[in-house]
C-alpha cells in the first residue's frame, strides 16, 4: 500500500512538473534604455539639493508585464509577442533617474536610500505606456508631482507620441523607448530649472 501511495505521488509530481502555469514568454523580452547616460564617478550634493525620484502609480491597464494597446476610447487588448522584463513604473523610474542625473548632474537617490537626505521627491503617475491604434503611435503621459522645498508642490504632465510603421513585436520596443525617453528628457528639464 506505501508504494503504491509513493507511485501515485510521483506520477502526480511528474505530471505537475510537465504543466505550465501562466503564458509562455516571449524568446525576448523588452527593457528601457537611457539615451543619455549618468555620469561616472562620485557626486556629492549639499543638503537638501539631492533628488529621489519614486517610482510612479500606474492604472490597472499598466500592472502588468505586457504592453497594452488602446483601440478606442474604451476597449484596450494587449501586444501579442511582446513582454517587459520588469513592470514598467519600475523602468521608467530608473530611466527618469539616469535622465535627470545625466542631464542635470544632480546627485539622484533610490527611494530606499532616502533616510540619508531626499531633498527633492519626484513621483507622480504613468497614465499611459503603450500604444494607440488610432494614428499607429506609442504613447507615454506622465503625471510628475515634485515637492520644492517644505511648501511648494508643482504638477505638470508631460507626453510624447511616437509614429509606428506597424504595432506590433517588432516594432514596440524601440517606439517605446523613443517616447520614454524624451518624456524623461522632458522631466529632467523642468527639474533642472
Amino acid at each position: 500500500m506505501t508504494r503504491t501511495i509513493l507511485l501515485a505521488a510521483l506520477a502526480g509530481a511528474a505530471a505537475l512538473s510537465a504543466c505550465s502555469f501562466g503564458a509562455k514568454p516571449p524568446a525576448t523580452l523588452m527593457r528601457l534604455s537611457p539615451d543619455a547616460a549618468a555620469p561616472n564617478g562620485s557626486r556629492t550634493a549639499p543638503t537638501a539639493q539631492a533628488i529621489t525620484v519614486v517610482a510612479p502609480a500606474v492604472p490597472q491597464e499598466l500592472m502588468t508585464l505586457r504592453v497594452p494597446v488602446r483601440e478606442s476610447g474604451t476597449q484596450v487588448t494587449y501586444l501579442p509577442k511582446a513582454q517587459w522584463v520588469e513592470m514598467p513604473n519600475t523602468m521608467f523610474a530608473r530611466l527618469l533617474s539616469d535622465t535627470i542625473a545625466a542631464k542635470t548632474g544632480r546627485v539622484v537617490l533610490d527611494p530606499r536610500q532616502f533616510t540619508f537626505d531626499p531633498g527633492q521627491r519626484l513621483t507622480g503617475t504613468l497614465q499611459e505606456f503603450g500604444f494607440e491604434e488610432t494614428g499607429s503611435q506609442a504613447v507615454v503621459i506622465y503625471d510628475a508631482a515634485i515637492a520644492r522645498g517644505t511648501n511648494a508642490v508643482e504638477t505638470r504632465r508631460f507626453e510624447a507620441r511616437v509614429p509606428v510603421a506597424a504595432i506590433d513585436a517588432a516594432n514596440a520596443p524601440a517606439a517605446l523607448n523613443r517616447a520614454a525617453n524624451d518624456v524623461a528628457a522632458q522631466v529632467a528639464a523642468w527639474v533642472g530649472r
